[in-house]
């Protein structure tokens, strides 16, 4: 018989293999759907609109319990999701949770009528129509929450929604789009699965009114060239490399958790963990030995042990990438306070790792890691450390730590981000809006400007009543 990976045999349609990354084993598939195929998703996609949009009414009704039907399911989505990202079990719960959070968020949102009151005789009001099928290109780091962040608010704007999750995590997404579907109207919601060069196909598909992208600034770009043919709207969110700038007066034993979870949740594989961080040179050294010791006695493994706080890295090239721009900075002259270099055994295993004597040109500094290895640099001047946190391509978010609240807030308004936090990092509010600058996006999600962003003004002028 065939693997995954060869095909298709006589009668059986093509599908690809799902790994395990805490075994680096395959333990599943799921079909490899082709781009020619998309056509008729999209076009039922289509078709399924002009009833999803008509009512709002049914559409909060629908959300709200398809939200239930998230919770109900959240034993099975959380245990294959952890199985196939990697992360601990009880993230995972975290993930469904918030899943479900933001179909109840979205669910209660609606867009408001306003009228424009410019001393004409007419009476003008702007109204709101949604844009027609959405398309949700979603990465294998946050998986569900990712798909929800989109589809929630294109739903609840009367849009219908084909996702295309990463091939490195497909099932939990083909999972839970089976839950919606069993409560949603038909083909409201639609998952696709495959390899390249399906979600291309899908970006550039004629049928499709905006496409969301979450993942490289490389793709992103790629995925704007293809929306542009058919002038779809796109929104972009691209990756950051997100710099914490601790202050003189910081209490380093005080913070030093927060910090440690802020750069190596979900084994650093989060688009806004911390990955670079500025540190007074009179405090380096202690910043540097607290963040080791932490890193050196996390407890590491599989995502499915509950003793594990943190898991392997998702999948085979992105351990190459860690190890390679780690590699790298030893090479270029770093030390390792901890780790360094990936755990013997199998699986995508790569030992938290703490960098100090890092040359700022290094890789591992100047990019995205997007893995748990954290670089700690030493500065001696504010304007310093200020200018090399904003030095780079990126401009997502940002943090810098302090005992005086207003001073970090002042140091914190000179960051180029777009959501900068004091005295924490990576903490969101659905209501919130949520978008980068340079480099790091395109589009604002989340909150009112989410479900805006799924919608286009329609404009009403009538006269004046006599």
């Amino acid at each position: 018989m065939p693997t995954s990976e060869s095909g298709q045999g006589p009668g059986r349609p093509a599908r690809f293999a799902v790994v395990d990354p805490a075994t680096g084993e395959t333990f599943d598939e799921a079909p490899d759907q082709q781009p020619e195929e998309l056509d008729a998703v999209v076009d039922r996609a289509h078709r399924a609109w002009h009833g999803w949009r008509a009512d709002p009414v049914v559409r909060t009704t629908a959300l709200r319990v398809a939200a239930d039907a998230v919770e109900a399911a959240g034993d099975d989505l959380a245990r294959l999701l952890t199985r196939e990202q990697g992360k601990p079990l009880t993230e995972s719960y975290a993930e469904v949770a918030r899943t479900a959070a933001r179909l109840r968020y979205f669910a209660d949102l609606a867009p408001r009528t306003r009228q424009i009151v410019d001393g004409r005789p007419v009476r003008s009001e702007i109204r709101w129509r949604p844009l027609g099928p959405v398309a949700a290109i979603v990465p294998w780091n946050f998986p569900l929450q990712l798909a929800a962040a989109k589809f929630a608010p294109a739903l609840a704007a009367g849009n219908t929604v084909v996702i295309k999750p990463s091939p490195f995590t497909p099932l939990a997404t083909r999972l839970l789009g089976s839950v919606l579907a069993a409560v949603l109207p038909e083909d409201v919601l639609t998952v696709v699965t495959g390899r390249e060069p399906l979600g291309a196909r899908l970006a550039s598909h004629p049928g499709i009114r905006h496409v969301t992208f979450t993942g490289s600034v490389s793709t992103g770009r790629a995925v704007a060239e293809a929306a542009a043919a058919s002038l779809a709207r796109v929104t972009l969110e691209l990756g950051g490399n997100d710099a914490a700038v601790l202050l003189d007066d910081v209490d380093v034993d005080r913070i030093a958790d927060r910090l440690f979870w802020a750069a190596f949740r979900n084994c650093g594989q989060v688009c806004m963990a911390i990955k670079r961080l500025y540190a007074p040179a009179r405090l380096h050294a202690e910043v540097v030995e607290a963040l080791a010791q932490r890193a050196k006695t996390v407890a590491v493994g599989p995502g499915l042990n509950p003793e594990t706080r943190l898991g392997p890295v998702n999948n085979a090239p992105q351990l190459a990438r860690i190890e390679r721009v780690t590699q790298q900075a030893l090479a270029d002259g770093a030390r390792a306070a901890a780790g360094g270099r990936r755990q013997d055994g199998p699986g995508y295993f790569f030992a938290p790792t703490i960098l100090t004597d890092v040359p700022p040109s290094s890789p591992v500094v100047s990019g995205e890691q997007f893995g748990p290895v954290l670089p700690v640099l030493p500065y001696r001047s504010l304007d310093e450390a200020v200018d090399a946190a904003n030095g780079t391509g990126f401009g997502l978010g940002g943090s810098v730590w302090g005992t005086d609240l207003d001073r970090a807030e002042a140091v914190a308004e000179r960051l180029e981000c777009g959501t900068a936090w004091v005295n924490h990092h990576a903490e969101l509010s659905l209501a919130q809006p949520f978008a980068g600058v340079k480099d790091s996006g395109v589009g604002v999600a989340g909150g009112p400007w989410g479900l805006y962003g799924n919608l286009r003004p329609f404009v009403v002028h009538r006269p004046q009543e006599a």
